[in-house]
């Protein structure tokens, strides 16, 4: 029974602790925080009453108190407090939070976001409180890592959830429709300007004092690193306001780079950097800063021509390169420093399409005819002038429509109305000329420098007949003038072929007459020969007979008288067989040379000869020009007269045949004996 009764004893004061636990738990007494959780106590009674104005109750009032419950074991007086267990609030990496302060100064009118120039700590609530913190939206922002916030007073807006107190489904909706704006901004996350993708960041401001009247972007401020309010790239709202900085679009651009900006403060809008081409300038014309001094000159009425920085066109252009040009503050027309094409031609237009809107030039010729005229300019501007093509015309294709077109077409129908239309095809290149040169002025008077002026050939309109009519005549005149000058060509091939081809067949008979002429003068050289020997021979002999006649004389009158006799007898026979032999080379001679002369009148005599030659050079004219040989076409006649109808070919046999009809008979000579 003891043991019963020690037992009943012990589980009794079991239940009356557990009891107790309970009732101290129940009653509020004590309260267990987890480490990795924060306690928001909200006071439900107390003797100094409830908060009088305000949310948070600072002086010890009922409501929600400014301290928060970390970690561990908490005693309070019973059914005095209610502690409303919260998370610990986490910033993940690259990522932003916002928050919104319940309590606090009310925002003036003027102001969009509640400053935290003097009260920034969102983890200390009667700090924040005290030094005159305002409610509503927070200028400052949270970056990464974990925060004690008491979620009473303060609501954290992040990508993955809402940290806060809840109050009541009204007051949810609320912050659900904020966050849903942030996340439309991409607010949770920070700008970041990719190099790659060539863009800028064009900032505009939601707080801080409006732009002056009459302004339109918000000049820089504070963006220089020396500056002592330095706001990093709208990083740092206080320090932009308090640089002076306006809401509104800014002048200052965002470049390449990762930016931490509250998108309620500020939006960025990613835009394409201004690129300029190698080839081509870019002519700053300025929608903001300060009105500068026109230093275009007292006689140049075109508008201001500035330094950079003032509002108007700046004299110095961008050369070629890439810029982070806000385009909401200035323009950027760009003006081609190469030499480019304007062509009058519809449908045609260079790669710029600054003449897109050209076409053909309607001209009235002096002979009536109305063709369309197609042109080609070359223009080229200087890239220190383009600024002044800017002043005076706004950009290059207005000065190309509204000046050049009808400045140059208007010059055309002046030249057209000089020319007929024959002219105008065959004086083009003078035309070309003469405009080039005196057009060079008028395009130097828009600060232009005209290269060349190209025409084209003139056309007639949808429907006109009579100009492709006249190119028509004039292309068959060309074709009968070029048939001329190709048959006199032909003529004189042919008359220089016949006279090669009768030096060819000269050369070829040429060979037989050198040879003809070569056998007579080696016969004659031989007779002349055999004659100097003859003659040689009988005064050898004759000197002999002297030289014995003189012997014999000399030994005796008898026997002087004898060889005297006997020399006489030599001497004369000596003398006859000397005739005897000269008469024989003569013969010799004469029987050679008639030998030739019967062999030249065996192939019908030199007459004939010259005939033959010449039939047969005839013939070869026949055979090369491939003339019929029988006349096609034969008018008739009397063919009783000898040769009247055997035309040329049967005169020419007739003259062979008469000519060796009339040769005579060669007569044989007698040969001496």
């Amino acid at each position: 029974m003891y043991n019963e009764q020690i037992a009943w004893q012990a589980g009794g004061i079991a239940v009356g602790v557990i009891s107790l636990v309970l009732l101290l738990f129940l009653t509020g007494t004590v309260r267990y925080i987890s480490n990795g959780r924060i306690g928001i106590l909200e006071k439900l009674w107390s003797f100094g009453g409830s908060v009088k104005t305000g949310f948070i109750a600072l002086n010890g009032e009922a409501g929600f108190q400014p301290d928060v419950l970390r970690g561990g074991f908490h005693f309070f007086v019973p059914l005095q407090y209610r502690v409303h267990s919260a998370s610990l609030v986490t910033i993940p990496q690259g990522q932003i939070g916002y928050v919104f302060a319940r309590d606090g100064v009310a925002l003036p009118p003027t102001q969009t976001l509640a400053s935290n120039e003097t009260a920034s700590d969102f983890q200390d609530v009667r700090d924040f409180l005290g030094k005159g913190g305002q409610k509503g939206p927070q200028r400052k922002i949270l970056r990464e890592g974990t925060y004690a916030i008491n979620l009473a007073q303060f609501v954290v807006l992040t990508e993955q959830q809402i940290y806060a107190v809840k109050l009541n489904a009204s007051d949810v909706q609320v912050f659900t429709q904020m966050a849903e704006l942030i996340a439309e901004r991409e607010g949770f996350t920070p700008l970041v300007i990719k190099d790659s993708q060539d863009m800028i960041g064009i900032v505009t401001v939601h707080d801080g004092p409006s732009l002056p009247d009459g302004e339109i972007i918000a000049p820089s401020v504070g963006h220089a690193d020396s500056d002592p309010f330095f706001h990093n790239n709208f990083q740092d709202p206080e320090l932009f306001l308090a640089a002076g900085g306006h809401r509104g679009r800014q002048l200052q651009v965002l470049a390449d780079g990762s930016y931490y900006i509250n998108r309620l403060f500020a939006t960025v809008e990613l835009v394409n950097k201004t690129i300029v081409e190698v080839g081509t300038v870019g002519v700053v014309v300025s929608f903001t800063g300060k009105r500068g001094a026109d230093i275009s000159g007292d006689g140049y009425r075109h508008g201001e021509l500035v330094e950079p920085g003032y509002r108007g066109v700046w004299s110095k252009p961008l050369l070629p390169g890439k810029y982070a040009f806000n385009t909401y503050a200035g323009n950027i027309v760009i003006v081609p420093t190469t030499n480019f094409v304007l062509k009058w031609k519809k449908e045609d237009s260079g790669p710029h399409r600054l003449d897109e809107n050209l076409s053909e030039v309607s001209i009235i010729t002096r002979d009536a005819f109305e063709p369309m005229l197609p042109l080609s300019v070359v223009v080229h501007i200087d890239y220190l002038k383009a600024p002044l093509v800017v002043q005076r015309f706004g950009d290059i294709k207005r000065l190309v429509e509204q000046t050049l077109d009808p400045m140059v077409s208007a010059y055309f129908k002046n030249i057209a109305q000089t020319k007929t239309l024959i002219e105008l095809l065959q004086d083009r290149s003078q035309i070309q000329q003469i405009s080039s040169e005196e057009m060079k002025d008028k395009f130097a008077g828009y600060s232009l420098e005209l290269q060349e002026v190209l025409i084209g050939t003139p056309h007639a309109e949808t429907g006109q007949a009579g100009i492709e009519q006249i190119l028509i005549q004039l292309r068959d005149r060309q074709i009968a003038v070029e048939k001329v000058e190709t048959y006199r060509l032909q003529e004189s091939a042919a008359v220089q072929e016949r006279t090669l081809r009768e030096k060819q067949a000269l050369a070829e008979q040429q060979a037989q007459i050198t040879a003809s002429s070569l056998a007579i003068q080696i016969k004659e050289n031989e007779g002349k020969a055999k004659l100097a020997q003859t003659r040689q021979e009988a005064e050898t002999i004759q000197v002999t007979a002297k030289a014995n006649a003189e012997r014999a004389r000399m030994e005796g009158i008898g026997e002087g008288d004898r060889i005297k006799a006997t020399a006489q007898a030599e001497a004369e026979r000596i003398r006859v067989v000397g005739l005897a032999d000269a008469e024989k080379v003569r013969a010799v001679g004469t029987a050679e040379a008639e030998a030739t002369e019967r062999k030249v009148a065996a192939f019908g005599g030199p007459d004939y000869q010259l005939h033959a030659q010449v039939l047969m050079r005839f013939a070869e004219a026949i055979e090369n020009g491939k003339l019929p040989l029988v006349p096609q076409i034969q008018v008739g006649g009397s063919t009783g007269e000898k040769g009247a109808a055997g035309g040329l070919v049967e005169m020419m046999l007739s003259m062979l045949v008469a000519d060796r009809i009339k040769q005579p008979e060669p007569v044989e000579k007698p040969v001496a004996e």
